[in-house]
């Protein structure tokens, strides 16, 4: 049973994959905004922020190594936005109704979809490095730390995918799916993605340091750049591990209930 599971789930990855061959403008789109945005924010606003958040020279370098992690979380978050439309769209479209007539493993459909999904955020994210390293981001990590940046990063791209796929789902229309998950891409907007928390008001501080992307944020930049993680790591993996744990149950639930 276990061996048709996998052996179902590797055919609907490969579906994804195709689709991704297919349509290679999707990815590219999925990692046009968070490039915009670092380009926007590390040439229009970089000196003046740069100036503002110290570091060795204060300037427009220094704001770039502070930004990318942020960037990468947004490139995560729109990734998932793209996994939302693709679930609905297989919901509404009749796809999925189709699959249950075959004799395939029911839950092949949704582990096709979080698998396909979590390769097209690694490419995406890969660009949005490439072209932060190009415009002058300059890691300090050791080999050890880069394999630990990546691990998190997977780990939250599997948070996120889950809690996406059960966001298309419930969602009654594409439209309604490409609107759900808009509130994760502005997260690293309201957390230090951009600028540290201590600048901000009080209530908005309050939440920036306690929303989920703020410690994966400092967890990251800890790794990329040794600036002090505390225990920001211990947060961002729990977080991790909650959004995944909820956002597969509510999947899992919709999926059931659809019979």
């Amino acid at each position: 049973m276990t061996t048709h599971a996998l052996a179902d789930s590797a055919t609907m990855l490969r579906r994804q994959l195709r689709h991704m061959k297919r349509y290679p403008s999707l990815t590219f789109m999925l990692a046009g905004m968070p490039v915009v945005f670092l380009l926007l924010f590390a040439y229009v606003f970089g000196g003046a922020l740069g100036a503002g958040i110290g570091g060795p020279t204060g300037g427009r370098a220094d704001y770039i190594d502070y930004l990318v992690p942020g960037v990468i979380l947004m490139t995560v978050a729109a990734a998932a936005q793209g996994t939302a439309i693709s679930v609905a769209m297989d919901m509404t479209e009749g796809i999925v109704n189709r699959f249950r007539t075959m004799a395939i493993s029911r839950a092949s459909v949704l582990t096709g979809h979080v698998l396909g999904s979590l390769v097209q955020t690694m490419i995406s994210m890969v660009i949005v490095l490439g072209v932060a390293l190009l415009i002058g981001f300059r890691p300090t990590a050791t080999p050890v730390e880069w394999l630990a940046v990546i691990g998190v990063l997977v780990l939250l791209t599997f948070a996120l995918i889950w809690l996406s796929v059960a966001l298309g789902m419930v969602s009654e229309s594409v439209e309604t799916a490409s609107n759900l998950p808009m509130p994760l891409i502005l997260l690293p907007f309201l957390g230090s993605g951009f600028v540290p928390t201590d600048s901000m008001p009080t209530a908005l501080r309050w939440f920036a340091e306690y929303q989920p992307f703020t410690p994966v944020i400092e967890t990251l930049r800890g790794l990329l750049l040794g600036t002090p993680i505390g225990g920001s790591a211990y947060l961002a993996l729990g977080w991790c591990v909650v959004i995944a744990l909820g956002g597969y149950l509510w999947a899992k639930k919709l999926y059931n209930r659809t019979r």
